[in-house]
């Protein structure tokens, strides 16, 4: 391993162990709440709507529900812990040392992306366990479960570091979760098969990108999907390389940094 590789690589996992740390020391704002959302919902449309709903292919109602809560809350936290650690340190200056150090624009990138996939994949697993206390979960492809997991949170990530770039204001960083995030969410499947819509709403819900992330991982737990799964998953890896790629090349010529 040659010196600057090297130097990279210390620069990596000390940023995704950094990003551990804060996770951790402030873990009933990261990982509690999250959990406490995603029972309510188990709860309320689990529980309480889903037995007047009744079975979506052959599956209870919250049996259909759980791939997209865990997902949502997935998404969610990875997006918000990218995007709020590293505007925190372009506000608080600390960016300042990365950047005056011999650390690559592309290892910066990859170290805060990776340590929104350790939060996202976290909460997944920790609403995931919640989720039995409600139900029985079916594995029918586990692989594909964990490749549309980590697919996503590197996916949502990388965006939440784009976002990040262009805050220039602590409400910058609450727009795109509030006013795209959740909307694209909550109209991605997650509550309904996009089978049951209408002709004209099944095509605009095809080209909301969360649909395909969730309908993948449900297909990994139960097996019923709305969308074709290679071209979900070309799709994942396609724009994430495309954010990362971005996201670089902004680093590189220190925008929303040095400006």
């Amino acid at each position: 391993m040659n010196s600057s590789l090297h130097q990279n690589w210390i620069a990596f996992t000390t940023i995704v162990r950094k990003e551990w740390i804060r996770i951790v020391r402030i873990w009933v704002q990261t990982l509690i709440p999250p959990v406490i959302t995603m029972t309510l919902y188990f709860l309320i449309f689990g529980e309480l709507v889903g037995k007047q709903i009744g079975n979506i292919g052959g599956f209870t109602y919250i049996q259909f529900i759980v791939p997209g809560l865990i997902m949502m809350s997935v998404i969610t936290n990875a997006y918000n812990n990218v995007v709020s650690s590293f505007f925190s340190a372009k506000f608080q200056k600390y960016v300042e040392e990365l950047l005056v150090s011999p650390t690559s624009p592309y290892t910066i990138v990859l170290g805060y992306t990776f340590g929104g996939v350790v939060r996202g994949i976290t909460v997944g697993i920790m609403v995931t366990l919640t989720s039995l206390f409600f139900t029985k979960l079916h594995f029918h492809n586990l692989t594909l479960i964990i490749l549309t997991l980590f697919l996503t949170s590197i996916l949502f990530s990388l965006a939440g570091f784009f976002n990040a770039l262009f805050a220039k204001k602590f409400d910058d960083v609450t727009i795109i979760p509030t006013f795209v995030l959740t909307p694209l969410t909550y109209l991605g499947g997650v509550f309904y098969s996009v089978e049951r819509l209408p002709g004209f709403w099944q095509t605009i819900s095809y080209l909301n990108p969360i649909l395909y992330m969730v309908n993948v991982f449900r297909y990994g737990f139960i097996g019923v999907t709305d969308v074709n799964l290679v071209f979900a998953i070309f799709f994942l890896i396609s724009l994430s390389f495309l954010l990362f790629f971005v996201n670089v090349k902004l680093m590189e010529r220190g925008y929303g940094i040095r400006n």
